[in-house]
């Protein structure tokens, strides 16, 4: 893969370090361990699935369309976006991230698509870093996340960080994401979860930009998204199971033998990203939801909308089309969008309103 050089947008070149080189801080060092991982380690789960398998759509000989009326675009907390498809938080902190970023940045807006970033941690306690989340440039119009760790607020983070990481970003809305499983099995982790619901909801009530709710891969059940939703959270993303396995990640990076074997225990833990849909939508008919965990192709992120969710986010794909170069970035979000368009046409649906109308994805017997 080129990792060096951009020849699309010669404004994306930068200098690209060895994952090795040593970094200003170990946030910025787990920052650049979890990248070289992602892309060169098998950390994804292998027991556990997404589910979505267990769903396929029924299709229509003669769907009465042509094709090129097929209609993608949606709205996502008030913003236009030409596809339901959100680039989902990844990276920042490091030469290496900004690269990324800003690749995946020019894409989302040469397309219409939304995008979030990696956590912003690094940026507060760094604020060399925070250039490597700074993509507004590029990207004017997309609908930007910020993302921060909810467990930060019971480490002395609070209303102030968090402005701070949406106006580094000028973001239209906050990700607070939540990984306790993560937090357990990472060297160090941050685990003092407690009153940590009701720090979110006085951040929710004082934020002037929205706040959402997402898990990092292990999902999040419709008992704990109601009780997001009485918090106001104004969105949740299920991140659920099947994908990348972060227990994996950081049993990948461990050198203390108890946590490596603890990351390898829990490595399928978590509740499979389709389940998390049909979960929460049952309860919360009217949530602005994102399907997001293990989603590869967009035959699978239309299984998803179809299911309930509003946007569809993936990360891995984008992740390495990203790290290759901005042609593979844009040949991929292509054929993503072709294949969602296909998912359409062969169902007979002309948008995504009529996707979930017809009820054209049945559950395997």
């Amino acid at each position: 893969m080129d990792l060096i050089t951009n020849t699309v947008n010669p404004a994306l070149n930068a200098s690209v370090p060895s994952p090795d080189q040593p970094s200003e801080s170990a946030t910025e060092t787990r920052k650049a361990d979890h990248l070289r991982v992602c892309l060169e380690e098998e950390v994804q789960f292998y027991q556990t699935t997404t589910g979505l398998e267990r769903y396929r759509f029924r299709h229509c000989c003669l769907p009465e369309l042509d094709r090129s009326e097929i209609d993608l675009s949606t709205s996502f907390l008030g913003k236009a976006l030409s596809a339901p498809l959100l680039i989902s938080s990844m990276t920042g902190g490091t030469d290496l991230a900004r690269l990324i970023n800003l690749r995946l940045a020019a894409v989302a807006q040469q397309f219409g698509l939304a995008m979030g970033v990696g956590s912003q941690r690094v940026a507060i306690e760094n604020p060399q870093a925070a250039a490597t989340f700074a993509v507004r440039a590029v990207a004017p119009d997309i609908l930007l996340f910020a993302n921060l760790g909810a467990v930060q607020l019971n480490y002395d983070y609070g209303l102030a960080e968090c402005q701070r990481s949406v106006d580094l970003l000028e973001a239209d809305a906050l990700i607070l994401h939540l990984n306790p499983l993560q937090e357990c099995v990472q060297t160090r982790g941050d685990t003092n979860f407690r009153g940590l619901l009701s720090k979110i909801a006085q951040l929710c009530r004082s934020l002037p930009v929205p706040v959402i709710a997402k898990e990092v891969g292990n999902g999040i059940s419709a008992q704990m998204a109601q009780k997001l939703i009485e918090a106001g959270v104004s969105a949740i993303d299920v991140a659920g199971a099947g994908g990348t396995s972060w227990a994996r990640v950081e049993s990948e990076r461990a050198t203390d033998p108890k946590q490596r074997r603890l990351g390898q225990t829990f490595a399928n833990w978590g509740i499979p990203t389709a389940e998390c849909i049909t979960a929460i939508r049952a309860v919360a008919p009217d949530l602005p939801l994102i399907g997001s965990g293990g989603l590869r192709d967009g035959l699978e992120a239309a299984k998803t909308l179809a299911l309930g969710a509003d946007l569809a986010g993936l990360a891995l794909p984008f992740l390495q089309a990203a790290a290759e170069s901005e042609t593979a970035l844009q040949t991929l979000t292509e054929t993503l969008m072709a294949e969602l368009t296909t998912v359409l046409f062969c169902t007979g649906s002309v948008d995504l309103s009529a996707l979930r109308a017809n009820r054209v994805l049945e559950p395997l017997v």
